[in-house]
């Protein structure tokens, strides 16, 4: 432990860096997603799955000494299914434990082999157009949606659980614009003969008129409207209600919440005896929390078993999980204390233990080690740029089980003995190791990938600390040098942000995280500076919540800070500096531009939101309340109000189709720029959504460059 502190101590203090070589040049298709040599400049990867505590490779053609593809479609053909073909391992899922069997799913089958008996032990055939697939393992069926409906297929039949679906009315669908962690819309019981599902209400909630422009179809000529449910902040928000359907007798109950009215429904959790469902509601004004219980069989509320406050926001963002080893337990993970930490609670709602603490974040959950009772869990304990894997007993014991560095992903085994340790760090382009949780030496190496850049000349990235606009917050920067690096000559530099919730820029993994254009823009010959601001995550809830009521204000304090330390080294040009970002980044790029216009001369805004009024409600409101509660801060951090600041060249590109930072808060900004005589540049792409994809990402970030070309070198 001492070698690993020690290196974080160095990491802190010292500015790190990979120095360029004189090798080949990229082309820009190596660096972005989407391009046509973008995998090929990725380090080398490899796939496994579980059955049970024994790993089973999937990168060939045959799963270990197994089975093999031929076998799988020998069998599938045998049952009278010659269509479908499984094409590869990647596939194969292994959800019995003590079992032989091995799923695939295709596009309209799940197949249950038994590879010893060589016998399909069963089949799901499902809709097409299915949406929101869910299996349950133990029963053998498979949730999905389709056309706003929930239905159920067995091997026998397919039954529809609701008829009236909608756009406005929803079943099975992720809700609360995927807030608070949700992610999906329906939630198997234990045993599979329950299935609880969301029934969202949007019917009152405003229609934003997205256009399709190729439609489809004899007499399409004319575009049509695509009618897009968007609950903006302050207005009317949809309701949610939590339906359980009975598979065994046919029926469906509904928790007896009461009015559902601006209240979130996140969270859902069954218990192990399928008996009782756990939900956490949140309150509209997201500063108020409870974990209640409800009656399985008829939705009757059981009990609040304990409340959060907190006097700006909270946000659940993990159901509980209860002990595999004892159901009157279970772990919740929770900001109350200032950081993420995991906590042991009974079913009565007791708080028996803060099993995690300290300044640092637990960031990812992963499961439970039944042999020695402990969660398994990642966080930032050991430098706030590092993601590391832990166990914590129930005494809060915590025993590092990895190797101390970089950025580290696992997937545990069915006891939790085991876990696959995928990492790579500034010096290790991507490692796959096995280690056991019970014995930390005990690690086998699966793979170690070779630095598929090597062959390239790396332009030296640098890291390091400095002080936020508070004079006494660390934040981490990083300086991405140009290619060929000359210290006597002055160069054009480039602010590259995000600056928004939930979101890292910088951390201890490849190459410190760096994208693709960074290194781009440096082989052009630009500067690229990131710096992760107040505001950002995994640095505690103080760090992050000094933006609430005001987004983007301390944050453009921090970047500013950025600039300045920028700006001290004498091989920056301070007339030459430019801004660019997406999304929350194109919202910085556009207020950094317009409150600090003597100090950027170049900005490209991607996805910008203009003005918080137009966000969604979930996300809108808990950083900045509502425009009825909070006017002034709504009023101080519109960029409408700021058209007539706008002295340097401004892009802002946008999807046609954006339906997260919708094509209204850009319209209003060029609307208010006309007005104010200023000119910024617009570029489109009318089908996309809120990012973009294959060539058309190749074609944006082309883009992005030929601007800053233009403007800035």
């Amino acid at each position: 432990m001492k070698q690993l502190i020690c290196w974080a101590i160095a990491f802190a203090l010292a500015g790190n860096f990979i120095m360029a070589q004189e090798k080949q040049v990229f082309i820009i298709d190596d660096l972005i997603l989407g391009g046509s040599t973008y995998h090929m400049r990725q380090p080398e990867t490899a796939f496994y799955e579980w059955w049970g505590d024994k790993l089973i490779n999937l990168n060939t053609d045959k799963a270990e000494d197994l089975f093999s593809l031929e076998d799988i479609n020998r069998i599938i053909a045998k049952s009278g299914f010659e269509n479908s073909v499984i094409r590869n391992m990647l596939h194969a899922s292994f959800p019995y434990a003590t079992r032989p069997v091995v799923v695939f799913k295709t596009k309209k089958n799940i197949f249950f082999i038994n590879w010893e008996k060589q016998t399909l032990e069963n089949c799901i055939t499902f809709s097409e157009n299915a949406e929101n697939t869910d299996l349950s393992t133990a029963t053998m069926q498979l949730a999905y949606t389709d056309g706003y409906n929930l239905y159920i297929a067995s091997s026998n039949d397919i039954t529809q659980i609701s008829n009236d679906g909608s756009n406005d009315i929803r079943y099975g669908e992720s809700v609360h614009r995927n807030e608070f962690g949700i992610n999906k819309g329906t939630f198997w019981s234990p045993s599979g003969e329950l299935l609880a599902f969301y029934r969202m209400d949007q019917s009152m909630v405003s229609t934003y008129p997205q256009v399709n422009i190729n439609p489809k179809g004899n007499d399409s000529r004319c575009a049509t409207i695509i009618p897009d449910k968007y609950p903006m902040t302050g207005e009317t928000s949809h309701k949610v209600t939590i339906g359980i359907y009975n598979t065994t007798e046919k029926t469906t109950v509904y928790l007896k919440t009461g009015d559902p009215t601006d209240r979130y429904f996140t969270n859902i959790q069954w218990s192990p005896d399928n008996k009782y469902l756990y939900v956490i509601e949140v309150n509209r004004d997201q500063n108020h929390a409870q974990l209640d219980c409800y009656d399985t069989k008829n939705g009757n509320k059981i009990a609040t078993l304990f409340e959060e406050t907190n006097d700006k926001y909270v946000e659940p963002m993990e159901p509980i999980r209860f002990l595999p080893w004892d159901g009157s337990k279970f772990i919740y993970i929770s900001r109350k204390d200032g950081f993420n930490h995991l906590y042991l609670y009974d079913t009565k709602g007791r708080e028996i233990k803060q099993l995690t603490n300290g300044k640092f974040e637990v960031i990812d959950f992963l499961g439970f080690a039944n042999d020695s009772q402990s969660i398994l869990f990642t966080s930032n304990e050991l430098h706030p740029l590092q993601n590391n894997i832990y166990k914590v007993d129930l005494k809060g014991a915590r025993t590092l089980l990895d190797n101390g560095k970089g950025w580290h992903k696992a997937t545990v085994s069915e006891s939790g003995s085991y876990f696959i340790d995928k990492y790579s760090s500034p010096e290790i382009a991507n490692s796959i190791d096995l280690r056991s949780t019970n014995d930390v030496t005990n690690c086998k190496n699966l793979l170690t990938a070779s630095e598929p850049w090597d062959e390239f000349n790396v332009p030296k990235i640098e890291v390091g600390k400095i002080k936020a606009a508070d004079d006494k917050t660390d934040l981490y920067y990083r300086m991405v040098y140009p290619t060929d690096f000359d210290s006597s000559k002055t160069y054009p530099a480039v602010l590259y942000v995000y600056g928004g919730p939930h979101v890292h820029t910088i951390d201890a993994s490849r190459h410190w995280g760096v994208n693709g254009w960074s290194i781009w823009m440096a082989q052009q010959g630009y500067i690229v500076l990131t710096v992760d601001n107040r505001g950002s995550e995994h640095r505690g809830l103080e760090f992050e919540q000094v933006t609430f009521r005001k987004l983007g204000v301390e944050e453009m304090k921090d970047q500013i800070k950025g600039v300045e330390f920028l700006t001290s080294h004498q091989f920056v040009d301070k007339d030459r500096i430019g801004v660019h970002g997406w999304s929350f980044g194109g919202f910085m790029t556009t207020s950094l531009m317009t409150t600090y216009p003597d100090v950027f001369k170049v900005g490209v805004a991607g996805g910008p939101v203009i003005d918080w009024r137009f966000y969604e409600i979930m996300y809108g409101e808990r950083y900045m309340d509502t425009p009825q509660t909070n006017p002034q801060g709504y009023d101080d951090t519109s960029l409408l109000n700021k058209a007539a600041n706008l002295n340097g060249k401004l892009l802002i590109i946008y999807g046609g189709n954006d339906m997260v930072c919708v094509p209204q808060h850009t319209q209003t900004f060029i609307e208010a720029c006309i007005k104010e005589d200023k000119y910024p540049d617009l570029f489109i792409y009318p089908t996309a959504g809120h990012n973009m994809y294959g060539n058309e990402r190749v074609h944006l970030h082309n883009k992005i460059t030929q601007y800053f070309n233009d403007y800035l070198k």
